[in-house]
């Protein structure tokens, strides 16, 4: 079994408060789901208007399905016109990793 995890630093376009960043952020976690099959959420800088930490994990039978997965995550944050990857950052773990 493997464990792949993903983390995304995003800095956010034209955003002036918290509710708008959710309108941004939200769709963006909802579609991670949807389409890859995976667990995300919004991990980090919750308090930042223009900011946002997305957190993605997956778990497969072998590490290159969970690495391809974590690619696909990336590439469909990175073509959103409204959001900028400052960040990426993804591990998999086997189950006898510490």
């Amino acid at each position: 079994m493997f464990v792949g995890t993903l983390s995304l630093d995003l800095l956010l376009g034209d955003v002036r408060s918290l509710k708008q960043k959710r309108s941004v952020v939200r769709p963006v976690v909802a579609e991670l789901k949807r389409t890859f099959d995976v667990a995300a959420a919004e991990t980090g800088h919750l308090d930042l208007h223009r900011r946002a930490e997305v957190g993605v994990s997956v778990v497969a039978a072998d590490a290159g399905h969970c690495q391809d997965v974590l690619d696909g995550c990336e590439r469909l944050v990175s073509d959103r016109p409204e959001l900028q990857v400052l960040s990426a950052r993804s591990r998999v773990w086997n189950d006898g990793d510490e």
